[in-house]
């Protein structure tokens, strides 16, 4: 039976000179504060506080990360547990769900998912074996066991896991009851939203008229003309503001941005409402909204953060079956130098702006993000995200980005995970990676230690703070 061991050396390069310097810068930030700014735990989680499900529920079902990988190799997601969109029965045995989980976790060597999830049964659980069909049940009873103390409620575990700040992702609609009642409540975590509008610009979805309507409802206006719209966004992003809030949020399937006329826009705002609008007249839409969500931006200081270049539902059957979310989002290629131009020649030189873009197309790092942030004031660079918030990913975003835009072009580490007990694991890879990459230029002699360590602060809680407004805050 192996026993799961974590090396403390873990990641670092083989090469003893930049071994050395990386245990050295990484010692003297593992121990920093989380700052998160961009995420996507429910904020449900730390207003209620309720103990967490079974491990199944809790560690498996939610993760795409995880099942997809067993999808990929045959397995059923019936047999996973996945719930269906009509309601077929599908396997409900926690136990038999792990004890498949187990029996396939070797499809996750070599994996950011195998980093992680060995880091939460080895530091959160205590779990000292290596989960396999053999262990999978030991396993879940000593998770199951845990989980019934108040030591894992979730506020507990967000003050173990030293977080100094966390940020949500929430619809431009979300009445955020759930941050009132944080906020109302007697514990000094602090759990701020993230404004998040993108179903609001998708004018031709069937379902636009619906958010449309919460759009009114949550702004208690009405809303017949495109200036309505504006108005109510902006009225919105003062209400979010007032919460805590300090960015917004877009993804979208490109960044392009174009700005219309007012009577472009209401032309196609009238169309939407008519039910006529098409898929052009939503990209122009989008593009001109972007726009305008960098116009607010100048206006209310809030942060703007583009997530493009993801191909979602891709695979049409899975979507149809089980949904959103079940691992079919696949990257495209993605254009940002002329996309962007409209959008960083209005405001890319505007003191009062603030952009950090990301990318799921890596080779346009040196290309173009890297030439973008190096030259427009306003303009940060995003973290490795999603399918390159990785080993290899974090390292290849360290080389192709820094000798063009440098290090304080970039927008620090968050975790974009839903996962709440990963967000440790993610931060501490983070660490470690960048702590090995200033270790190769100590080693080269590019710069001196102490510059390292002033590099190392700035990657692990300075520039995010800096970019994201986080300061240190008393508020709730």
């Amino acid at each position: 039976m192996a026993r799961l061991t974590l090396h403390d050396d873990r990641f670092f390069d083989p090469t003893p000179a930049v071994r050395r310097v990386a245990r050295m810068l990484y010692e003297e930030v593992r121990d920093h504060p989380i700052v998160g700014p961009h995420g996507h735990v429910p904020p449900a989680l730390l207003a209620e506080n309720e103990p967490f499900p079974e491990p199944t529920s809790l560690l498996f079902t939610p993760d795409h990360y995880i099942f997809r990988m067993l999808y990929s190799q045959g397995l059923r997601l019936e047999d996973l547990g996945i719930p269906t969109v009509d309601g077929t029965p599908v396997e409900d045995d926690p136990r038999t769900i792990w004890q498949t989980f187990g029996e396939h976790y070797y499809l996750f060597r070599g994996t950011p998912t195998r980093a992680w999830l060995d880091y939460e049964l080895y530091h959160v659980f205590d779990v000292r074996q290596r989960l396999s069909g053999e262990t999978a049940m030991a396993i879940y009873d000593q998770i199951q066991e845990k989980l019934e103390q108040p030591s894992f409620r979730p506020r507990a575990l967000y003050d173990q896991f030293n977080v100094e700040v966390l940020t949500t992702t929430d619809a431009a609609t979300d009445s955020l009851e759930h941050h009132r009642a944080i906020r109302a409540s007697d514990w000094d975590g602090r759990v701020v939203p993230c404004f998040r509008p993108d179903a609001l610009f998708q004018i031709a979805d069937p379902d636009w008229q619906g958010e449309l309507d919460r759009l009114a409802d949550a702004a208690d206006t009405s809303i017949g003309d495109y200036d309505a719209f504006v108005q109510a966004l902006e009225d919105r992003r003062a209400f979010f503001k007032e919460m805590g809030a300090t960015s917004t949020d877009h993804g979208v399937y490109s960044p392009h941005t174009e700005h219309l006329s007012d009577g472009t826009a209401e032309r196609l705002f009238q169309r939407a409402l008519a039910g006529d609008a098409t898929d052009d007249d939503q990209a122009r839409f989008t593009a001109h909204m972007l726009m305008e969500m960098a116009r607010m931006s100048v206006d209310d200081g809030l942060v703007m953060q583009i997530h493009p270049g993801s191909y979602r539902d891709h695979n049409e059957a899975l979507y149809d079956r089980f949904g959103a979310d079940v691992g079919g989002d696949i990257p495209v290629r993605t254009e940002y130098t002329k996309n962007l131009k409209p959008l960083l020649n209005r405001y890319g030189t505007n003191p009062d702006f603030t952009l950090v873009v990301f990318t799921l197309d890596e080779t346009t790092y040196g290309r173009e993000l890297a030439p973008l942030a190096g030259h427009y004031p306003a303009l940060r660079i995003g973290p490795p995200w999603w399918f390159f918030d990785s080993i290899e990913g974090m390292k290849r975003y360290r080389r192709q980005i820094t000798e063009t835009a440098g290090v304080y072009n970039t927008a620090g580490f968050n975790d974009d995970t839903r996962a709440f007990l990963s967000i440790p694991a993610r931060h501490d890879l983070a660490r470690r990676l960048d702590a090995n990459y200033v270790a190769t230029l100590v080693a080269r002699h590019q710069i001196e230690m102490d510059e390292a360590h002033e590099i190392m602060e700035a990657l692990t809680v300075g520039l995010v703070r800096d970019t994201y407004n986080l300061g240190a805050s008393s508020e709730n």
